[in-house]
Protein backbone atom coordinates (compact mmCIF):
# COMPACT_ATOMS: atom_id res chain seq x y z
CA UNK A 1 0.00 0.00 0.00
CA UNK A 2 1.08 3.90 -0.64
CA UNK A 3 2.88 5.49 2.49
CA UNK A 4 0.37 7.92 4.29
CA UNK A 5 3.25 10.57 3.92
CA UNK A 6 3.56 9.91 -0.12
CA UNK A 7 -0.43 9.79 -0.04
CA UNK A 8 -0.76 13.40 2.35
CA UNK A 9 1.62 15.40 0.13
CA UNK A 10 0.11 14.58 -3.45
CA UNK A 11 -3.27 14.96 -2.27
CA UNK A 12 -2.27 17.91 -0.77
CA UNK A 13 -0.88 19.63 -3.67
CA UNK A 14 -2.35 18.18 -7.14
CA UNK A 15 -6.10 19.53 -7.21
CA UNK A 16 -4.33 23.03 -5.85
CA UNK A 17 -1.99 23.53 -9.02
CA UNK A 18 -4.55 21.65 -11.26
CA UNK A 19 -7.77 23.97 -10.27
CA UNK A 20 -6.09 26.87 -12.51
CA UNK A 21 -3.67 25.15 -14.42
CA UNK A 22 -5.31 25.67 -18.08
CA UNK A 23 -6.76 29.66 -16.66
CA UNK A 24 -4.53 31.46 -18.64
CA UNK A 25 -3.65 29.56 -21.72
CA UNK A 26 -5.55 30.71 -24.84
CA UNK A 27 -7.93 28.05 -26.68
CA UNK A 28 -5.95 26.07 -29.43
CA UNK A 29 -2.48 26.28 -27.96
CA UNK A 30 0.18 24.23 -28.37
CA UNK A 31 -0.11 20.82 -26.56
CA UNK A 32 3.35 21.09 -24.83
CA UNK A 33 4.02 20.15 -21.34
CA UNK A 34 5.68 23.43 -21.31
CA UNK A 35 2.91 25.61 -21.50
CA UNK A 36 0.87 23.54 -19.18
CA UNK A 37 4.01 24.52 -16.29
CA UNK A 38 4.03 28.21 -17.48
CA UNK A 39 0.34 27.77 -16.36
CA UNK A 40 0.61 26.97 -12.71
CA UNK A 41 1.37 29.68 -11.35
CA UNK A 42 -1.40 31.52 -9.04
CA UNK A 43 -1.73 33.71 -6.63
CA UNK A 44 -1.83 32.21 -2.57
CA UNK A 45 -4.26 31.47 -0.44
CA UNK A 46 -6.24 29.22 -3.21
CA UNK A 47 -8.35 26.96 -1.56
CA UNK A 48 -10.30 24.00 -3.51
CA UNK A 49 -13.31 22.03 -2.01
CA UNK A 50 -12.60 18.01 -2.06
CA UNK A 51 -14.52 14.45 -1.70
CA UNK A 52 -12.31 11.57 -1.71
CA UNK A 53 -13.10 8.13 -2.34
CA UNK A 54 -10.00 5.61 -1.66
CA UNK A 55 -11.02 1.89 -3.06
CA UNK A 56 -8.83 -0.42 -0.98
CA UNK A 57 -8.08 -4.21 -1.93
CA UNK A 58 -8.27 -4.67 1.50
CA UNK A 59 -11.97 -3.41 1.95
CA UNK A 60 -15.59 -4.27 0.85
CA UNK A 61 -16.30 -0.70 0.35
CA UNK A 62 -14.59 2.56 -0.56
CA UNK A 63 -13.24 5.13 2.20
CA UNK A 64 -15.11 8.26 1.86
CA UNK A 65 -13.54 11.66 2.93
CA UNK A 66 -14.14 15.42 2.16
CA UNK A 67 -13.36 18.99 3.54
CA UNK A 68 -10.84 21.50 1.88
CA UNK A 69 -7.14 22.08 0.21
CA UNK A 70 -5.32 24.98 0.78
CA UNK A 71 -1.92 26.03 -0.94
CA UNK A 72 -0.98 29.15 1.73
CA UNK A 73 2.25 30.13 -0.29
CA UNK A 74 5.35 28.97 -0.84
CA UNK A 75 5.74 25.14 0.75
CA UNK A 76 2.80 26.15 2.52
CA UNK A 77 -0.07 23.23 2.09
CA UNK A 78 -3.06 22.24 3.99
CA UNK A 79 -5.34 19.18 3.92
CA UNK A 80 -8.93 20.23 6.70
CA UNK A 81 -10.62 16.59 6.47
CA UNK A 82 -14.34 17.78 8.12
CA UNK A 83 -16.16 14.42 7.50
CA UNK A 84 -16.38 11.89 8.74
CA UNK A 85 -14.03 13.66 11.42
CA UNK A 86 -11.60 16.39 12.13
CA UNK A 87 -8.12 16.33 10.91
CA UNK A 88 -5.63 18.81 9.47
CA UNK A 89 -2.62 17.91 7.76
CA UNK A 90 0.06 21.09 7.00
CA UNK A 91 3.05 20.97 5.33
CA UNK A 92 5.35 23.89 6.36
CA UNK A 93 9.20 24.53 6.44
CA UNK A 94 10.35 20.70 5.31
CA UNK A 95 7.93 19.48 8.26
CA UNK A 96 4.61 17.56 8.41
CA UNK A 97 2.05 18.00 10.60
CA UNK A 98 -1.35 16.55 11.34
CA UNK A 99 -4.00 16.96 13.86
CA UNK A 100 -7.00 15.17 14.93
CA UNK A 101 -9.21 16.46 17.52
CA UNK A 102 -8.46 15.19 21.01
CA UNK A 103 -4.96 13.87 20.02
CA UNK A 104 -1.45 15.18 20.04
CA UNK A 105 0.08 16.00 16.91
CA UNK A 106 2.07 14.32 15.03
CA UNK A 107 5.26 15.47 12.82
CA UNK A 108 7.70 14.24 10.73
CA UNK A 109 10.36 15.80 8.57
CA UNK A 110 10.42 15.59 4.83
CA UNK A 111 14.26 14.63 5.22
CA UNK A 112 13.15 11.35 6.07
CA UNK A 113 11.65 10.74 2.67
CA UNK A 114 13.88 12.35 0.09
CA UNK A 115 10.95 11.63 -2.85
CA UNK A 116 8.61 13.68 -1.07
CA UNK A 117 11.08 16.66 -1.17
CA UNK A 118 11.46 16.06 -4.53
CA UNK A 119 8.22 16.64 -5.14
CA UNK A 120 7.34 19.72 -3.32
CA UNK A 121 10.08 21.26 -4.97
CA UNK A 122 8.44 20.34 -8.18
CA UNK A 123 5.22 21.34 -7.69
CA UNK A 124 6.09 24.79 -5.70
CA UNK A 125 8.96 25.34 -7.78
CA UNK A 126 6.96 24.94 -11.04
CA UNK A 127 9.55 21.96 -12.18
CA UNK A 128 6.89 19.62 -12.73
CA UNK A 129 8.62 18.04 -15.63
CA UNK A 130 11.65 16.93 -13.52
CA UNK A 131 9.23 14.56 -10.79
CA UNK A 132 7.16 13.49 -14.28
CA UNK A 133 6.38 12.30 -17.79
CA UNK A 134 3.57 14.47 -18.58
CA UNK A 135 0.44 13.37 -21.22
CA UNK A 136 -2.52 16.09 -22.22
CA UNK A 137 -5.12 15.23 -24.29
CA UNK A 138 -8.44 17.74 -25.25
CA UNK A 139 -7.76 21.41 -25.41
CA UNK A 140 -8.17 24.14 -22.73
CA UNK A 141 -11.85 24.93 -24.43
CA UNK A 142 -13.42 21.87 -23.69
CA UNK A 143 -12.47 18.51 -21.92
CA UNK A 144 -9.04 17.94 -21.15
CA UNK A 145 -6.66 15.21 -19.22
CA UNK A 146 -3.24 15.46 -17.66
CA UNK A 147 -1.92 12.35 -16.66
CA UNK A 148 1.21 12.18 -14.91
CA UNK A 149 3.67 9.10 -14.20
CA UNK A 150 6.58 9.39 -11.67
CA UNK A 151 9.97 9.79 -12.94
CA UNK A 152 12.06 8.78 -9.58
CA UNK A 153 11.93 4.87 -9.15
CA UNK A 154 10.96 5.02 -5.56
CA UNK A 155 8.13 7.18 -5.60
CA UNK A 156 6.64 4.75 -9.21
CA UNK A 157 6.72 1.33 -6.50
CA UNK A 158 3.81 3.25 -5.05
CA UNK A 159 2.36 5.35 -7.38
CA UNK A 160 1.96 3.91 -10.66
CA UNK A 161 0.26 7.24 -12.05
CA UNK A 162 -1.82 10.03 -11.80
CA UNK A 163 -4.47 11.65 -13.89
CA UNK A 164 -6.37 14.57 -13.64
CA UNK A 165 -9.57 15.60 -15.67
CA UNK A 166 -11.10 19.21 -16.08
CA UNK A 167 -12.96 21.10 -18.32
CA UNK A 168 -12.05 24.69 -19.46
CA UNK A 169 -10.43 26.19 -16.46
CA UNK A 170 -12.42 24.03 -14.00
CA UNK A 171 -10.48 21.00 -12.46
CA UNK A 172 -13.08 18.80 -11.86
CA UNK A 173 -11.16 15.23 -10.71
CA UNK A 174 -7.88 13.02 -9.40
CA UNK A 175 -7.77 9.82 -10.43
CA UNK A 176 -4.62 8.38 -8.13
CA UNK A 177 -3.63 4.78 -9.66
CA UNK A 178 -1.12 2.95 -6.60
CA UNK A 179 0.98 0.07 -7.89
CA UNK A 180 -0.51 -2.12 -5.66
CA UNK A 181 -3.95 -1.39 -6.99
CA UNK A 182 -5.42 0.80 -4.81
CA UNK A 183 -7.06 3.98 -5.90
CA UNK A 184 -8.26 6.99 -5.21
CA UNK A 185 -10.70 9.41 -6.74
CA UNK A 186 -10.88 12.79 -5.60
CA UNK A 187 -13.82 15.25 -6.83
CA UNK A 188 -12.82 19.01 -6.63
CA UNK A 189 -14.76 22.01 -6.36
CA UNK A 190 -18.67 22.12 -6.54
CA UNK A 191 -18.43 18.54 -7.83
CA UNK A 192 -17.28 17.57 -4.34
CA UNK A 193 -21.02 18.03 -3.15
CA UNK A 194 -21.85 15.42 -5.59
CA UNK A 195 -19.74 12.29 -4.18
CA UNK A 196 -22.22 9.31 -3.17
CA UNK A 197 -22.58 7.93 -0.07
CA UNK A 198 -21.04 4.95 -1.32
CA UNK A 199 -19.48 5.46 -4.61
CA UNK A 200 -18.24 3.23 -7.07
CA UNK A 201 -15.86 3.28 -9.73
CA UNK A 202 -18.00 3.93 -11.94
CA UNK A 203 -20.31 6.66 -10.63
CA UNK A 204 -17.21 8.36 -10.36
CA UNK A 205 -15.78 8.03 -13.81
CA UNK A 206 -19.21 8.98 -15.26
CA UNK A 207 -19.25 12.32 -12.65
CA UNK A 208 -15.60 13.58 -13.78
CA UNK A 209 -16.46 12.68 -17.65
CA UNK A 210 -19.96 14.51 -17.35
CA UNK A 211 -20.50 18.20 -18.27
CA UNK A 212 -20.20 21.42 -15.91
Amino acid sequence: MISGKTRLLLSLLLPCWAATAWASEPAGAATSAQAVIAALRQPAPAHTAFAEARFLNMLDRPLVVSGQLSWLGGDRLQRRVEQPRAETAMIADGEVTQQRDGKPARHFSLKRAPQLQVLLDSFVAARLEQAFEIQREGDAAGAWTLTLVPRDAHVAKTVARIRIDGIGDQSRCMHMQEADGDLAVDLLGPLAEKMPAEPTRAELQALCAGSP
